[in-house]
């Protein structure tokens, strides 16, 4: 997640200037579950001084997850910064809340962020259905969804979706936001631990190269477009739909995570956001996050220039 320097940032957002939020989704050690949780942000805290956080998911998987298990893992940690997302994450807030935990929440419809707002959430994550993962099934882009939230929401919210350079940022804060949240953008970082084969796929691609599964079964989901989602997409095709047991070998989790390691992008299923088209390099961390500050703050001050200033009479 980017948030905005001070000089970015909306007159009414309270996030604080010094976050630098590094989330751990499951994807990485829901295999050795909440131990290897605890070693991630030990390792974490060794690196940096800034608070970090952990995300913590609700959404239907084939082997649930510890979700116990990883909630107590990160508060025993000290960790004070959680996203929570997926269906009915009331009892998580609440008790994240009841600690002084900060809580982002991710939401892809406006009425599930004044849900969440209600709730008590400190900040929320708008998705629009350009980000990878799961974008909801009402198929609203950010560009709207950023500008409903602008009317309807009281607390700050940052973009998620779509948002992969300077020109992105610039148009979340021009939306209301007070940052924004990327994916598949850092996946494609020298830092980033996904094998260099599925970097340079990312480079190679166009905004064209995703695909959703999983509509017929109102689960929608966006991935990278390849052999194995396609065939899903076909299956899901078929006459009388079909059901999650006709795609779960291909579907596996655990097959999407061996891409990530082996190289091969044709090997499982994998998230990635339309940002890929955006995508053309694999910058340092440090010389992304420079380049797209650079890049916002040099739009925002030629938009300045398009304002004439009126004559009087």
């Amino acid at each position: 997640m980017l948030f905005p320097p001070p000089s970015m940032r909306p007159s009414n957002g309270r996030i604080p200037s010094s976050l630098s939020l590094i989330y751990f989704s499951f994807s990485r050690v829901e295999c050795n579950g909440p131990t290897a949780l605890r070693h991630a942000i030990r390792e974490t805290r060794a690196l940096t001084d800034k608070p970090f956080g952990v995300n913590i998911t609700l959404l239907p998987t084939i082997n649930p997850p510890d979700y116990e298990g990883y909630v107590r893992a990160a508060v025993e940690e000290g960790v004070m910064i959680f996203e929570t997302a997926g269906s009915n994450p009331g009892p998580l807030i609440k008790f994240f809340k009841s600690r002084g935990c900060l809580v982002i929440h991710k939401c892809t419809t406006i009425r599930h962020a004044e849900s969440a707002e209600k709730m008590g959430v400190d900040i929320l994550s708008i998705d629009g259905f350009e980000c990878a993962g799961y974008p909801g099934e009402d198929d609203i882009g950010g560009l709207v969804l950023l500008a409903r939230a602008a009317k309807e929401l009281k607390i700050p919210y940052i973009a998620s979706g779509g948002i992969a350079d300077g020109q992105g940022l610039a148009a979340a804060l021009a939306l209301g936001a007070a940052g924004v949240n990327m994916g598949t953008r850092f996946m494609c970082t020298v830092e980033s631990p996904i094998h260099e084969n599925i970097k340079q796929k990312i480079v190679q691609s166009t905004e064209r190269d995703t695909v959703h599964i999983f509509r017929t079964m109102h689960n929608t989901t966006r991935v990278f477009k390849n052999k194995v989602s396609m065939e899903v997409v076909e299956i899901e095709k078929r006459p009388g739909g079909a059901k999650f047991e006709d795609v779960r070998d291909l579907v596996s989790g655990e097959r999407g995570r061996l891409v990530y390691e082996n190289g091969d992008p044709d090997f499982g299923i994998w998230s990635a956001g339309i940002t890929v088209g955006l995508i053309d390099d694999i910058p340092t961390c440090q010389e992304l996050l420079e380049r797209m500050e650079r890049e916002a703050e040099g739009i925002i001050g030629r938009m300045s220039s398009l304002v004439t200033p009126r004559t009087k009479l």
